[in-house]
């Protein structure tokens, strides 16, 4: 029995989308749940997952192809087993086998339709139990790093397994349906050069298109200006390192330095309202609460997924979702809701060894603050020349929005925070 596989409903505003690779090709075996191709939007990677047991047929749109949400892209060739549940959610009977079935029985059914294809795939695969493996996703979810950070852990000695039984040979299948061939294969190679010297022509994802588009919106739409200030990051420093043992023992989470830049933000956007607003036409639009993005750093290019609320989180919350921001960003696994809105953003081009930048607005939002790589550098204090390790700090913001005496004040409210960060306890 043939079973269509069609592209599932996309995100909100995501009109089309493109078919990155497929993992299997005509003719392979495939199990339900198993992920038969990558699909790239503007902002996420998909995965389309098996819709039962079977042997993969025709593929009626190859690497590359852009489809829409209902599209027909394959058939399976289902299984008489299978075919008939396919339709339906598996109760019991999963992709891993009756050795997985017989685990998940005793599984609460609400924990496994929480997952995510990828992540219930995985686990059928390993054979583990959900109700094992920490959850750090949002709301409580387990994520495919979750799991693979599970299996890393070392396992209890296994007893010797028993003599295999033998195997049977499957029917043949179908004969397999050659797939179109992707857009890649067939344009025209850069001829040689005589010199030997090489060139590659590589279309952009649409992750990367997305980026670039918007990056020309903000530089055409909005007035960017960029102010400077530099800060002592002596006294963070010599907090994190008196506490940061004790931290991490207490709230299971690493002390870095975004939280203290996430609070110090936030009380310099309390006090400058105009810097956590947005323009829409003619009116500006007065956030009252505080969601700021995080930019992360992808195999696929920057994201900047967003903490909702970051005023009512403590420090150890802050750092728990910056580091689940970046083990999620690393395997894919940011939805679509994780990078919507925002009122400010955070990016710390420090990491990578920037010394100073001039970051660029995400759009509607109306400002950003950049973090740079701590330096050691000749400083006076008191009339004496003194080492301290300094960060440049890079304001871009919107004039339209944001006037210069705001955006400098702004900044230096910052600066005073993390100079004596008894003042963002204080709220001062």
């Amino acid at each position: 029995m043939s079973i269509e596989v069609r592209v599932p409903t996309l995100p909100e505003s995501v009109a089309d989308a493109t078919l990155v690779s497929w993992h299997k090709q005509p003719g392979d075996q495939i199990q339900r749940d198993e992920n038969l191709v990558d699909l790239e939007t503007d902002k996420v990677v998909l995965e389309i997952p098996a819709p039962a047991d079977g042997v993969l047929g025709q593929i009626l749109q190859g690497d590359g192809s852009t489809v829409r949400a209902g599209d027909l892209i394959a058939y399976v060739e289902a299984s008489d087993s299978a075919a008939v549940t396919a339709a339906e959610p598996p109760a019991a009977t999963t992709a891993a086998g009756p050795a997985a079935s017989t685990a998940e029985t005793s599984v609460p059914s609400d924990l496994i339709d929480n997952l995510s294809p990828a992540v219930r795939r995985l686990i059928n695969e390993q054979g583990l139990d959900p109700r094992q493996i920490p959850a750090s996703g949002r709301g409580g979810r387990i994520t495919k790093a979750d799991v693979l950070a599970y299996l890393e852990q070392p396992a209890p000695a296994e007893p010797a397994p028993a003599e295999p039984a033998p195997t049977t040979t499957p029917p043949p299948s179908a004969p397999p349906v050659a797939a179109p061939p992707s857009p890649a294969a067939s344009a025209p190679s850069v001829p040689p050069d005589p010199k030997g010297r090489v060139e590659q022509r590589v279309a952009m994802t649409r992750l990367r298109q997305r980026i670039a588009d918007r990056l020309v919106q903000a530089q055409q739409t909005a007035a960017i200006l960029t102010t400077f200030n530099e800060v002592d990051m002596q006294p963070v420093m010599m907090l994190r390192n008196r506490y940061k043992d004790k931290f991490e023992k207490e709230h299971g989470a690493r002390l870095g330095f975004m939280s203290f830049f996430v609070k110090a933000s936030i009380e310099a956007l309390k006090r400058f309202p105009a810097v956590n607003a947005s323009l829409d036409g003619s009116d500006m639009i007065y956030h009252g609460y505080y969601d700021i993005g995080i930019a992360v750093s992808s195999p696929r290019g920057l994201v900047v997924p967003i903490m909702r609320d970051a005023d009512q989180l403590s420090f150890a919350e802050i750092e728990n979702t910056v580091a689940d921001f970046g083990k999620r960003a690393q395997s894919g696994a940011l939805t679509m809701e994780d990078l919507t809105g925002g009122t400010f953003s955070i990016t710390n081009g420090g990491v990578f060894g920037s010394l100073v930048s001039t970051p660029i607005l995400n759009p509607p939002q109306s400002a950003i603050l950049g973090m740079h790589k701590i330096q050691e550098r000749p400083v006076v204090d008191n009339g004496q020349i003194v080492i301290r390790p300094m960060m440049y700090l890079a304001l871009s913001y919107d004039h339209r929005i944001i006037d210069g005496r705001e955006a400098v004040s702004f900044l230096v409210a910052i600066k005073n925070g993390l100079e004596d960060p008894t003042r963002l306890l204080l709220q001062l």
